[in-house]
């Protein structure tokens, strides 16, 4: 099932891939929308434990000053939008010079650079998040540099009961039904080639399931979804 309306802005507005215009139009709205907030403090929530992915690095001084000359000379005063308030820190050179030595600046600028010209990707890239069906912290991240390659990787490993395996499998909104992409083990990342599947598209489903011993007897899902998230194009 695809996100609504409210839930893809907020997702969009906490990975920075709005434009400039869609950003003001969202911190605009923080103040006056209770439901909005909600959702970006939930998004913040999720994302925020994929910044501990990226080990710390110093951006050089000439990407600092292509970040500094496209942030506002004076920020614009923006609604802290939850407990980790990350919203209100985008346009804040202060911040970013400090988030460089916790390596969450890595995460962010990969996140929000094609939105403000700093680098163009060669090709699309996507991103998953898989968290537990009831749950909000992930459990998984697929990370794609290529539509037809991606890496699975480990956040937060649940164990697996006995005599049973964990299968992953994605599936399009235009496929009749998912595809395996293999057993995975947990707290192990792994990289999993799609040259025999079509590219990867945004909104795409991706699930880890658990399933028999040596996977799933009737190459469809059989047992309860353990992770599950949706792709994102950054």
């Amino acid at each position: 099932m695809s996100l609504d309306p409210l839930q893809q802005l907020a997702a969009d507005y906490v990975l920075g891939t709005l434009s400039a215009g869609q950003r003001i139009e969202v911190e605009e709205r923080l103040p006056r929308d209770a439901m909005l907030r909600t959702a970006v403090q939930q998004w913040e929530a999720k994302l925020h434990p994929l910044t501990q992915l990226v080990e710390p690095v110093e951006p050089s001084p000439a990407l600092w000053q292509r970040i500094e000359k496209s942030l506002p000379t004076k920020p614009r005063a923006a609604p802290a939008a939850g407990p980790a308030g990350l919203s209100r820190w985008w346009h804040s050179v202060a911040f970013w010079r400090f988030a460089a030595a916790t390596g969450f600046a890595a995460a962010s600028v990969m996140a929000i650079a094609p939105t403000v010209g700093l680098f163009a990707p060669a090709r699309p890239q996507y991103m998953v998040v898989l968290v537990a069906p009831q749950g909000t912290a992930p459990g998984w991240v697929v990370q794609a540099s290529s539509p037809q390659r991606l890496k699975l990787i480990p956040v937060a490993p649940e164990p697996v009961p006995a005599q049973r395996s964990l299968q992953f499998w994605t599936k399009a909104d235009s496929w009749s039904a998912p595809v395996s992409l293999g057993l995975v083990e947990p707290g192990k990342p792994i990289e999993i080639p799609l040259d025999k599947l079509p590219p990867i598209e945004p909104n795409q489903l991706f699930e880890i399931t658990v399933e028999p011993y040596n996977g799933s007897p009737t190459g469809r899902p059989t047992g309860p979804i353990q992770f599950i998230g949706r792709s994102v194009q950054l």
